[in-house]
């Protein structure tokens, strides 16, 4: 049976997803506060499947829980709740660590098939397991894997293998390497990026997206302050080369 945390200070909502996520034959644990959370989730290590975080608690937020879970290298799959729906909003959670972000008043059906979606993808611990696709050759693309170079993407269990070295990814980081690697080669735009990683229609912040493309740099690039992968179109965003030749520049 998947065991689920929720993570709701509001008492007559955390019941009621308790005993809703219940009826889909999950078992679940409800606390209401971030600091409980990250007791039971880094000192405790207990094991869960899923995390249900809303970000407005008292004492440390969501967005705090979430990344104090990342950085300790936890990558337990998360679904953020709040009733702040802003598009800027949305960015930090995903930022922060969010798998997926649902704004308050949601309906209940696709908050039980949002947790359902995630406890399919395999957890971190679980990708690390598996080897990353040995399929992909040089410079094919498959749903699953991408290979350039010594690096292959591993889209299925969230995998970045450069040489011996596996690095482990977030699901947005993901997210943008392949939608990145779908156009690779063609200048992508940060509204583009908005569009169509994060779903937001909306004119917004994009420093979030340039966060993200610094990380995804220290992956790739072997000198990621002189990047010949992930390259900066002024004025624009950002463009995808598999295979620079020794002339490509920034």
């Amino acid at each position: 049976m998947k065991r689920i945390l929720v993570v709701e200070d509001e008492a007559h909502l955390a019941e009621g997803l308790r005993f809703n996520l219940e009826q889909e034959g999950y078992s679940v644990q409800v606390l209401g506060n971030g600091e409980e959370a990250l007791e039971r989730l880094l000192k405790h290590k207990e094991p869960f499947d899923a995390l249900v975080l809303d970000v407005m608690l008292p004492g440390k937020d969501g967005f705090t829980v979430a990344r104090s879970l990342r950085e300790a290298k936890n990558y337990i799959p998360l679904l953020m709740l709040t009733a702040r729906s802003r598009p800027e909003d949305v960015l930090q959670g995903f930022e922060s660590g969010a798998d997926d972000y649902l704004p308050k008043p949601f309906n209940l059906a696709i908050l039980i098939a949002r947790v359902g979606s995630l406890l399919r993808r395999k957890t971190w611990e679980h990708g690390a397991q598996q080897p990353a696709s040995k399929s992909a050759t040089r410079g094919s693309t498959t749903p699953d894997a991408f290979r350039f170079g010594d690096k292959l993407v591993d889209f299925e269990n969230l995998q970045l293998q450069a040489g011996k070295e596996t690095v482990q990814l977030t699901l947005m980081e993901s997210e943008l390497l392949r939608y990145m690697v779908q156009n690779a080669g063609h200048p992508v735009s940060r509204k583009a990026i908005l569009e169509n990683v994060w779903n937001l229609q909306e004119d917004t912040d994009t420093r979030a997206i340039d966060n993200f493309i610094v990380r995804l740099r220290k992956y790739i690039e072997d000198e990621p302050s002189n990047p010949r992968h992930l390259l900066t179109v002024r004025g624009l965003g950002y463009k995808f080369i598999p295979f620079p030749d020794k002339k490509t520049k920034k």
